[in-house]
Order: C-alpha cells, then sequence, then structure tokens
C-alpha cells in the first residue's frame, strides 16, 4: 500500500472473540474485518457459532473475551452507540401478521421518532416492490414478500451495518431470489452487511469476501477467487451441461406464470 494511502479502518472489526456456554466452548478466538459498503458471508455448518457472533456484534450477548467494534464503537463499551448504527434481521421475519406491510413499517418508523412515518413507508414500500401489497395484511404475503418486508423495516432510521442471520432460510428458490437482489442493492447503496448462511451458493452470489467458521474459529477467510485458488489446480473434462432442480424449478414456475398472465 502507498505510505500517502490513508488506511480505511473496516466498519466491523473483531479480534480473538470467545464465548462458551455451561463449559462448551462456542467461539475459540474469532477474528474478522469487513470494510464499509461490502457484504461478508460468514459460512458454517449448524452450531458452529454464526448466531452467537452476530448476536455479540448486536450487543444482544456479552463475550467472554476478546473485543469487536461496530462503525466505530466497541459492542462492550458502547452498546448503545452501536445500537444506534446496526439493524438485525434474524432467522424469521419480525412482522406482525394483523397490521398491513405499510402499518408495520409506519410502526418502526414512529418507534424511532422519525418526522414522516408515513412518507418512510411509502417510500420503502415502492423501493421493495410492496407498493401494490401495502395495503395488504401481512398474513397474505408470500415467504419472499415477508423478508422483503422485515428487511424494509430494518432499514428505517438508515444504519450504516446491516446484520441477516440466515436472511433465506425456509424460503422457496424464487423467494430467495428475491432477498438476493435485495441484498446486492442494499451493499451497491453504501450498506455493509454481514449475513450468516448454510448456502454456499448464497455466498458465491452474494458475498465480497466469504469466512469459514469453523470449530469456534475463522479458518480461513478471502475472495470467492481466493478460496478457489487454496483448491489444487482444476482438471479440464468435457461433459454434458445438465440444469439443475433449481434450474428446472424456475423456468417451469416462470413459465406457467407467464401463460397464467395471458390468459
Amino acid at each position: 500500500m502507498d505510505q500517502n494511502t490513508p488506511r480505511v479502518e473496516p466498519v466491523i472489526a473483531v479480534t480473538d472473540l470467545r464465548r462458551s456456554y455451561d463449559g462448551q466452548v462456542v467461539l475459540d478466538g474469532v477474528d474478522l474485518s469487513v470494510p464499509a459498503g461490502s457484504v461478508y458471508a460468514l459460512l458454517g455448518s449448524n452450531g458452529a457459532g454464526k448466531t452467537t457472533t452476530i448476536r455479540i456484534l448486536a450487543t444482544l450477548l456479552r463475550a467472554d473475551g476478546g473485543t469487536a467494534v461496530v462503525a466505530g464503537h466497541d459492542v462492550a463499551t458502547a452498546p448503545d452507540r452501536v445500537r444506534e448504527s446496526i439493524s438485525l434481521t434474524g432467522q424469521f421475519a419480525a412482522v406482525d401478521e394483523i397490521l398491513t406491510g405499510r402499518e408495520n413499517l409506519v410502526l418502526v418508523a414512529r418507534l424511532r421518532h422519525l418526522a414522516e412515518p408515513g412518507r418512510t413507508a411509502d417510500e420503502l414500500l415502492a423501493r421493495f416492490a410492496l407498493a401494490d401489497a401495502g395495503g395488504k395484511r401481512v398474513a397474505t404475503y408470500s415467504g419472499g414478500m415477508r423478508r422483503r418486508l422485515d428487511i424494509a423495516m430494518s432499514l428505517i432510521g438508515d444504519p450504516p451495518v446491516i446484520f441477516l442471520d440466515e436472511p433465506t432460510t425456509g424460503l422457496d428458490p424464487q423467494a430467495r431470489l428475491e432477498v438476493w437482489r435485495t441484498v446486492r442493492e442494499l451493499a451497491h447503496g453504501g450498506t455493509t452487511v454481514l449475513l450468516t448462511t448454510q448456502y454456499l451458493e448464497e455466498a458465491e452470489q452474494l458475498a465480497d469476501r466469504i469466512g469459514i467458521l469453523h470449530g469456534g474459529r475463522v479458518i480461513v477467510e478471502g475472495t470467492l477467487a481466493e478460496l478457489k485458488a487454496l483448491m489444487p489446480p482444476a482438471e479440464v473434462r468435457y461433459v454434458e451441461k445438465q440444469p439443475s432442480l433449481e434450474e428446472v424449478f424456475l423456468a417451469i414456475t416462470s413459465t406457467e406464470s407467464t401463460e397464467g398472465s395471458l390468459r
């Protein structure tokens, strides 16, 4: 790096993070660094500690050791400042099914003491392609629509950092693609996104950098290209390319939707 180039501090910086439950070590020295405006995917199997890491960064859980800084604030010594800078979307959409989509957004905007909650709600409904459904009860929404509404609610107040804990769990392929599009738009707009996932394809599609959490530590991290370079050189073979089941599903359902709209 050129000596004249100013050093850019990461928006999320974690060093030697540790946490145990009843003597069971879950995090055993986690280190990670997330630049501003990027998408960082934390991969790991069930029980690897992904959600524990997110909960510590979101100030919902105290670490046993190590340090974590989010948006320039230490999660242990300045939790209130951290909460002002973040939003957290968990594995299940935290929306009120009795209310309409717009009412959910207005409620959160009022809780955040925004001056024009109605205007904020309408802007987010348009941004997340939910304007036509804004007046309908959330109980009538599809899984993808609920997740988009959930993420829209998390953006009220323009937090610079978003935590997405397994955002596409339980969603069908089409809904998952909708969420992927939303995450890409967030990062394009300058929001820093840390997401956890078990889906390798999700990390491939979304992440600027990927960390693999295993045995309580991030054992390797880097760009997709850097991680692929860790493997032996690819052996070139000529094979017949067959569509995946997901590609078949999306092709059939999109065709049915098109034909149905023409009837």
